[in-house]
């Protein structure tokens, strides 16, 4: 065990870990020059466009240094915020972290979210400077704020670029030098914690663990806490850039399992293994069910398609555990699904997904958050409000509860003023603002969930140029006072469009959402009458306005008599027309919503 070093790598998105990883691969020669590509461990065509890690990836490394061999496993996690859940088990599986700061960008929120993470499972954090080759690079400036955060002495902080490769094998020997070994029983029974679980289509799930105490071996029979299932290790290995099987994975080592299993579901981030014959008292700490914040419809645009679609989201969900799913139908859309994710950046990979992979065209209906109401009757029972047509009567509610989250926003410090406005107007309150430098600035907040969903974070890069970074996590959830808005067209309401919104921004949110609509659906043969509406009280109305034929066009001079019995007959139509008319509403529209201020 004393030659084993588990680390992770910690990073704001695009700070060039990924970059980083590929030469400490190279350097312990794990991968050959011709298996080497340019961010070889994302291996999603998504990650590589987008410069983003969605899967996190785990590989093993062997260097000799001092002429004794250790083993190096490398643990990659993504950086987004949405997956943080994930980080956190991938961090626990770890004793040390490389802190990486890009040399030109400097710290960013996601960088300190994760830091602290690190800390509260008392790693050993080597801090790093990467991308130093940059000519924009600055570097002594960036060394002084790293020492700020964390309190470590100017050589302690490497200097390091994951393109040339200048200062990696210094690095390498860091690793073996300052990261403690794992510490545990190796005589004792087997308690391993799962991190991260792939699907392979002809092996089933495969789970990856970092085995805690005791070891595992081939064909062993094992048992699973959280589920309470029992399987056979069909069979155990390592993780190089190919699987290496084993006959046993000994204690503080990380390792893959495959035993049969067909269901991502039952394979759950944060479970502990143990053996079936001598089971451990209790699991290791911290696991938790992955919690879904944001929900929204998905619809095949070709109501045929449902099977199709459903399919093609059981097959996403054996690579992505956290997509939760339900059908639901819509008098708007038809038939579709009520998706659970993790956040808005989840969202977004999931209908990237769907198109990619499996040619769905989809609509996508406005995304919202998870609500708690009351009722008068039963005033401590909750009630889970996913979608806003399951909002009680107000007659018989008590009250309702929204999900808050404790943002922390890095920007400079010209742009402190406007995104105070802007996390203001989103109903958020300052907690804490603390200058890192004279020029960047860390501004905490806590806000309701729902105001992020939205534009939140396409304003606040504009506003700041670009330059503020953002990252929350949850906080639990606060009484507000909030009510249900119903979009009606031509009388008729359109569910899809029916939203939650705060009591104090219901009449600006009605208006703008009618002029919107009014732009966007197309005008008809007669009048069609845009409401906003909370319960039976209409707040806002736009009128889109009838395409109409001249008919008086024929009348020359005359009485008025007769024109006026032209317009009556026509006006008579057009009565008829509205009222076995329909409005067909444009996939724009339902997006419209999203971009309000545009």
């Amino acid at each position: 065990m004393k030659n084993i070093r588990n680390f992770c790598i910690i990073a704001h998105i695009d700070h060039g870990k990924s970059t980083l990883a590929d030469r400490l691969l190279e350097y312990t020669n794990t991968v050959t020059q011709r298996e080497l590509q340019s961010q070889t461990l994302d291996d999603m065509d998504l990650e590589k466009e987008r410069g983003i890690t969605i899967k996190s990836h785990a590989i093993q490394m062997d260097y000799e240094y001092k002429g004794e061999k250790y083993i190096l496993n490398l643990i990659d996690t993504p950086g987004h915020v949405d997956f943080s859940y994930e980080v956190s088990r991938s961090i626990a599986a770890c004793e040390g972290a490389l802190l990486i700061v890009d040399a030109a960008q400097s710290i960013q929120a996601q960088t300190i979210s994760n830091l602290y993470l690190a800390l509260e499972n008392d790693l050993t954090i080597i801090p790093i400077l990467n991308k130093i080759d940059l000519p924009s690079a600055n570097p002594e400036e960036v060394t002084d704020e790293i020492m700020n955060l964390i309190g470590c002495e100017y050589e302690d902080v490497l200097r390091v670029s994951g393109k040339t490769g200048e200062g990696v094998h210094n690095l390498l020997e860091q690793i073996v030098e300052r990261i403690p070994a794992p510490v545990g029983n190796p005589e004792g029974p087997l308690q391993a914690l799962i991190f991260d679980s792939v699907y392979n289509p002809f092996r089933g799930i495969e789970a990856y663990f970092k085995v805690v105490n005791g070891s595992i071996s081939k064909n062993e029979k094992i048992k699973f806490f959280a589920t309470g299932k029992e399987y056979g290790a069909d069979e155990v290995g390592t993780l190089k850039l190919k699987q290496v099987p084993k006959k046993t994975i000994q204690c503080g080592d990380v390792g893959y399992l495959v035993s049969g299993i067909k269901d991502a579901r039952e394979v759950k981030v944060g479970d502990t293994i143990t053996s079936f014959e001598k089971p451990a008292e209790g699991p290791i700490d911290g696991f938790e069910e992955v919690k879904p914040m944001v929900f929204a419809g998905i619809y095949p645009i070709d109501s045929e398609d449902f099977e199709e679609l459903r399919f093609s989201l059981e097959k996403l969900r054996l690579n992505d555990a956290s997509l939760v799913f339900e059908p639901e139908s819509s008098a708007a859309l038809g038939f579709g699904f009520r998706c659970g994710f993790l956040g808005m950046l989840h969202m977004e990979i999931v209908q990237e997904r769907l198109d990619r992979e499996f040619n769905m065209n989809v609509i996508t209906t406005v995304p919202n958050v998870s609500y708690f109401g009351y009722t008068k009757k039963e005033p401590e029972v909750p009630i889970l409000i996913n979608n806003p047509s399951e909002m009680m009567d107000p007659s018989t509610m008590d009250r309702v509860e929204e999900p808050f989250i404790k943002a922390s926003i890095i920007t400079k410090s010209d742009f402190v003023g406007a995104v105070m406005t802007l996390c203001i107007e989103k109903r958020g309150e300052i907690v804490n603002q603390s200058y890192l430098t004279s020029e960047r600035v860390e501004l905490i907040f806590n806000m309701p969930l729902a105001e992020v969903v939205f534009d939140f974070y396409d304003r606040l890069k504009s506003i700041s140029k670009g330059y503020a970074s953002f990252d929350y996590h949850p906080i639990g959830f606060r009484a507000s006072k909030l009510v249900k808005m119903d979009i009606l067209i031509n009388g008729d309401m359109v569910d899809a469009l029916s939203s939650l919104i705060h009591d104090s921004n219901a009449y600006y949110i009605g208006k703008r959402m009618c002029e919107k609509l009014r732009e966007l659906i197309p005008r008809q043969q007669f009048d069609i009458a845009v409401q906003a509406a909370l319960g039976t009280k209409v707040i806002a109305r736009e009128t889109i306005k009838a395409l109409r034929k001249d008919v008086t066009a024929k009348c020359y001079g005359g009485d008025i008599s007769r024109k006026r019995k032209l317009l009556e007959k026509q006006k008579e139509g057009k009565k008829k027309m509205k009222q076995i008319g329909r409005v067909e509403v444009p996939q724009s529209a339902f997006m419209a919503v999203l971009k309000l201020n545009d």
